[in-house]
């Protein structure tokens, strides 16, 4: 079975959001809050991909959502 590439339309590349969407998703289904979710699955990602990327990918999130993408 192929996984499939993205998630709710975002690339599962790292940079590319659907990772962070995924792993969001699951905490709030585990009952956390929309808020602390994002928290949680932003400590888990600077902590793998260090604070610099994790900074620059949020930055170009905000770009293409500021962009209606």
């Amino acid at each position: 079975m192929v996984a499939d590439k993205t998630y709710k339309g975002k690339s599962l590349k790292p940079g590319g959001g659907g990772k962070f969407a995924k792993l969001k998703d699951t905490l709030m289904k585990e009952g956390k809050s929309p808020e602390s979710a994002s928290a949680i699955a932003a400590t888990i990602g600077r902590k793998k991909y260090g604070n610099k990327k994790m900074t620059t990918w949020s930055s170009q999130g905000k770009k293409r959502m500021k962009k209606g993408k």
